[in-house]
């Protein structure tokens, strides 16, 4: 049974999402259409980046994940599929793409789409696109074979010598929150040194817990998540909000950031001993 995630900036309030779903299957029956969420940022690629990245990698070889994220940022007269990992990527061309792999696609197809038209319009090419592919058995059938897209890269932290610093990607629904340094990042540049992971001005964790009962309540935690980036939080608490942290906005290039007398940060540096 072939398979499609649906993931975008849309919410699920109204019928949009739901429309979305009746056009592919009054189109392809006995396709198998998966939500990943509909909560994206519009202006948050990295956000959305994460989310979709890690999340596709769990799906079948094969899978066709069609990604609706800040579609109209420009006039759009073309979607992308890009083959990565044997998955494939639906999106439209603003450089989402790259974010979620991280290297431009060997195999990108170019789907033309009905110029400067609406959102169910343009799903509606998009169905007969993936129709094609499925009836053909080959994803050119699509569209046209290109390698011109936009791209954005992934958000990666900075370093020195001794320390390296991370911008905040992801605040879940427990005010968790998660870092672009991965474990990899972190065990290549600490060494095994001590460290203090450093948040807001002046508080600390100096510890990698594997759990949350390794701390008391409402105690600081850290540990690297099952995507394997660091997160960081409170037993029981709301650690971005108690502490003023939020998502990093790549039109904000300061770490700490005003709104009214409230200050936010949205980076995190460790500091290896």
């Amino acid at each position: 049974m072939p398979i499609l995630t649906l993931s975008s900036d849309i919410g699920q309030r109204d019928f949009i999402v739901g429309a979305i779903k009746g056009q592919f299957l009054q189109s392809i029956p006995d396709l198998n259409i998966a939500d990943i969420s509909h909560y994206l940022s519009q202006t948050n690629l990295p956000l959305a980046a994460y989310i979709c990245g890690n999340a596709f990698k769990f799906y079948p070889t094969g899978t066709f994940h069609l990604v609706l994220v800040n579609v109209f940022e420009s006039e759009t007269n073309h979607f992308l599929i890009a083959h990565w990992n044997g998955q494939n990527i639906i999106c439209a061309d603003n450089g989402l793409i790259t974010m979620i792999t991280g290297v431009k696609p060997a195999q990108i197809i170019r789907v033309p789409v009905s110029p400067n038209a609406g959102l169910l319009t343009i799903t509606a090419d998009l169905v007969a696109a993936v129709s094609n592919i499925f009836k053909q058995g080959r994803v050119t059938a699509a569209g046209t074979v290109t390698q011109e897209m936009v791209e954005k890269y992934p958000l990666k932290p900075t370093v020195g010598e001794n320390w390296i610093e991370g911008q905040i990607l992801f605040i879940d629904n427990f005010e968790n929150v998660v870092i672009n340094i991965t474990q990899k990042d972190f065990e290549e540049h600490g060494k095994g040194r001590r460290f203090k992971i450093m948040f807001k001005r002046n508080e600390m964790i100096e510890r990698i817990s594997d759990n949350y009962a390794s701390v008391a309540e409402h105690g600081k935690i850290a540990w690297f998540n099952s995507a394997g980036y660091l997160e960081i939080a409170l037993r029981n608490g709301n650690m971005a909000g108690l502490f003023g942290l939020q998502g990093y906005n790549e039109h904000m290039q300061q770490s700490g950031v005003s709104n009214g007398n409230k200050w936010f940060y949205q980076t995190i540096r460790i500091f290896f001993e």
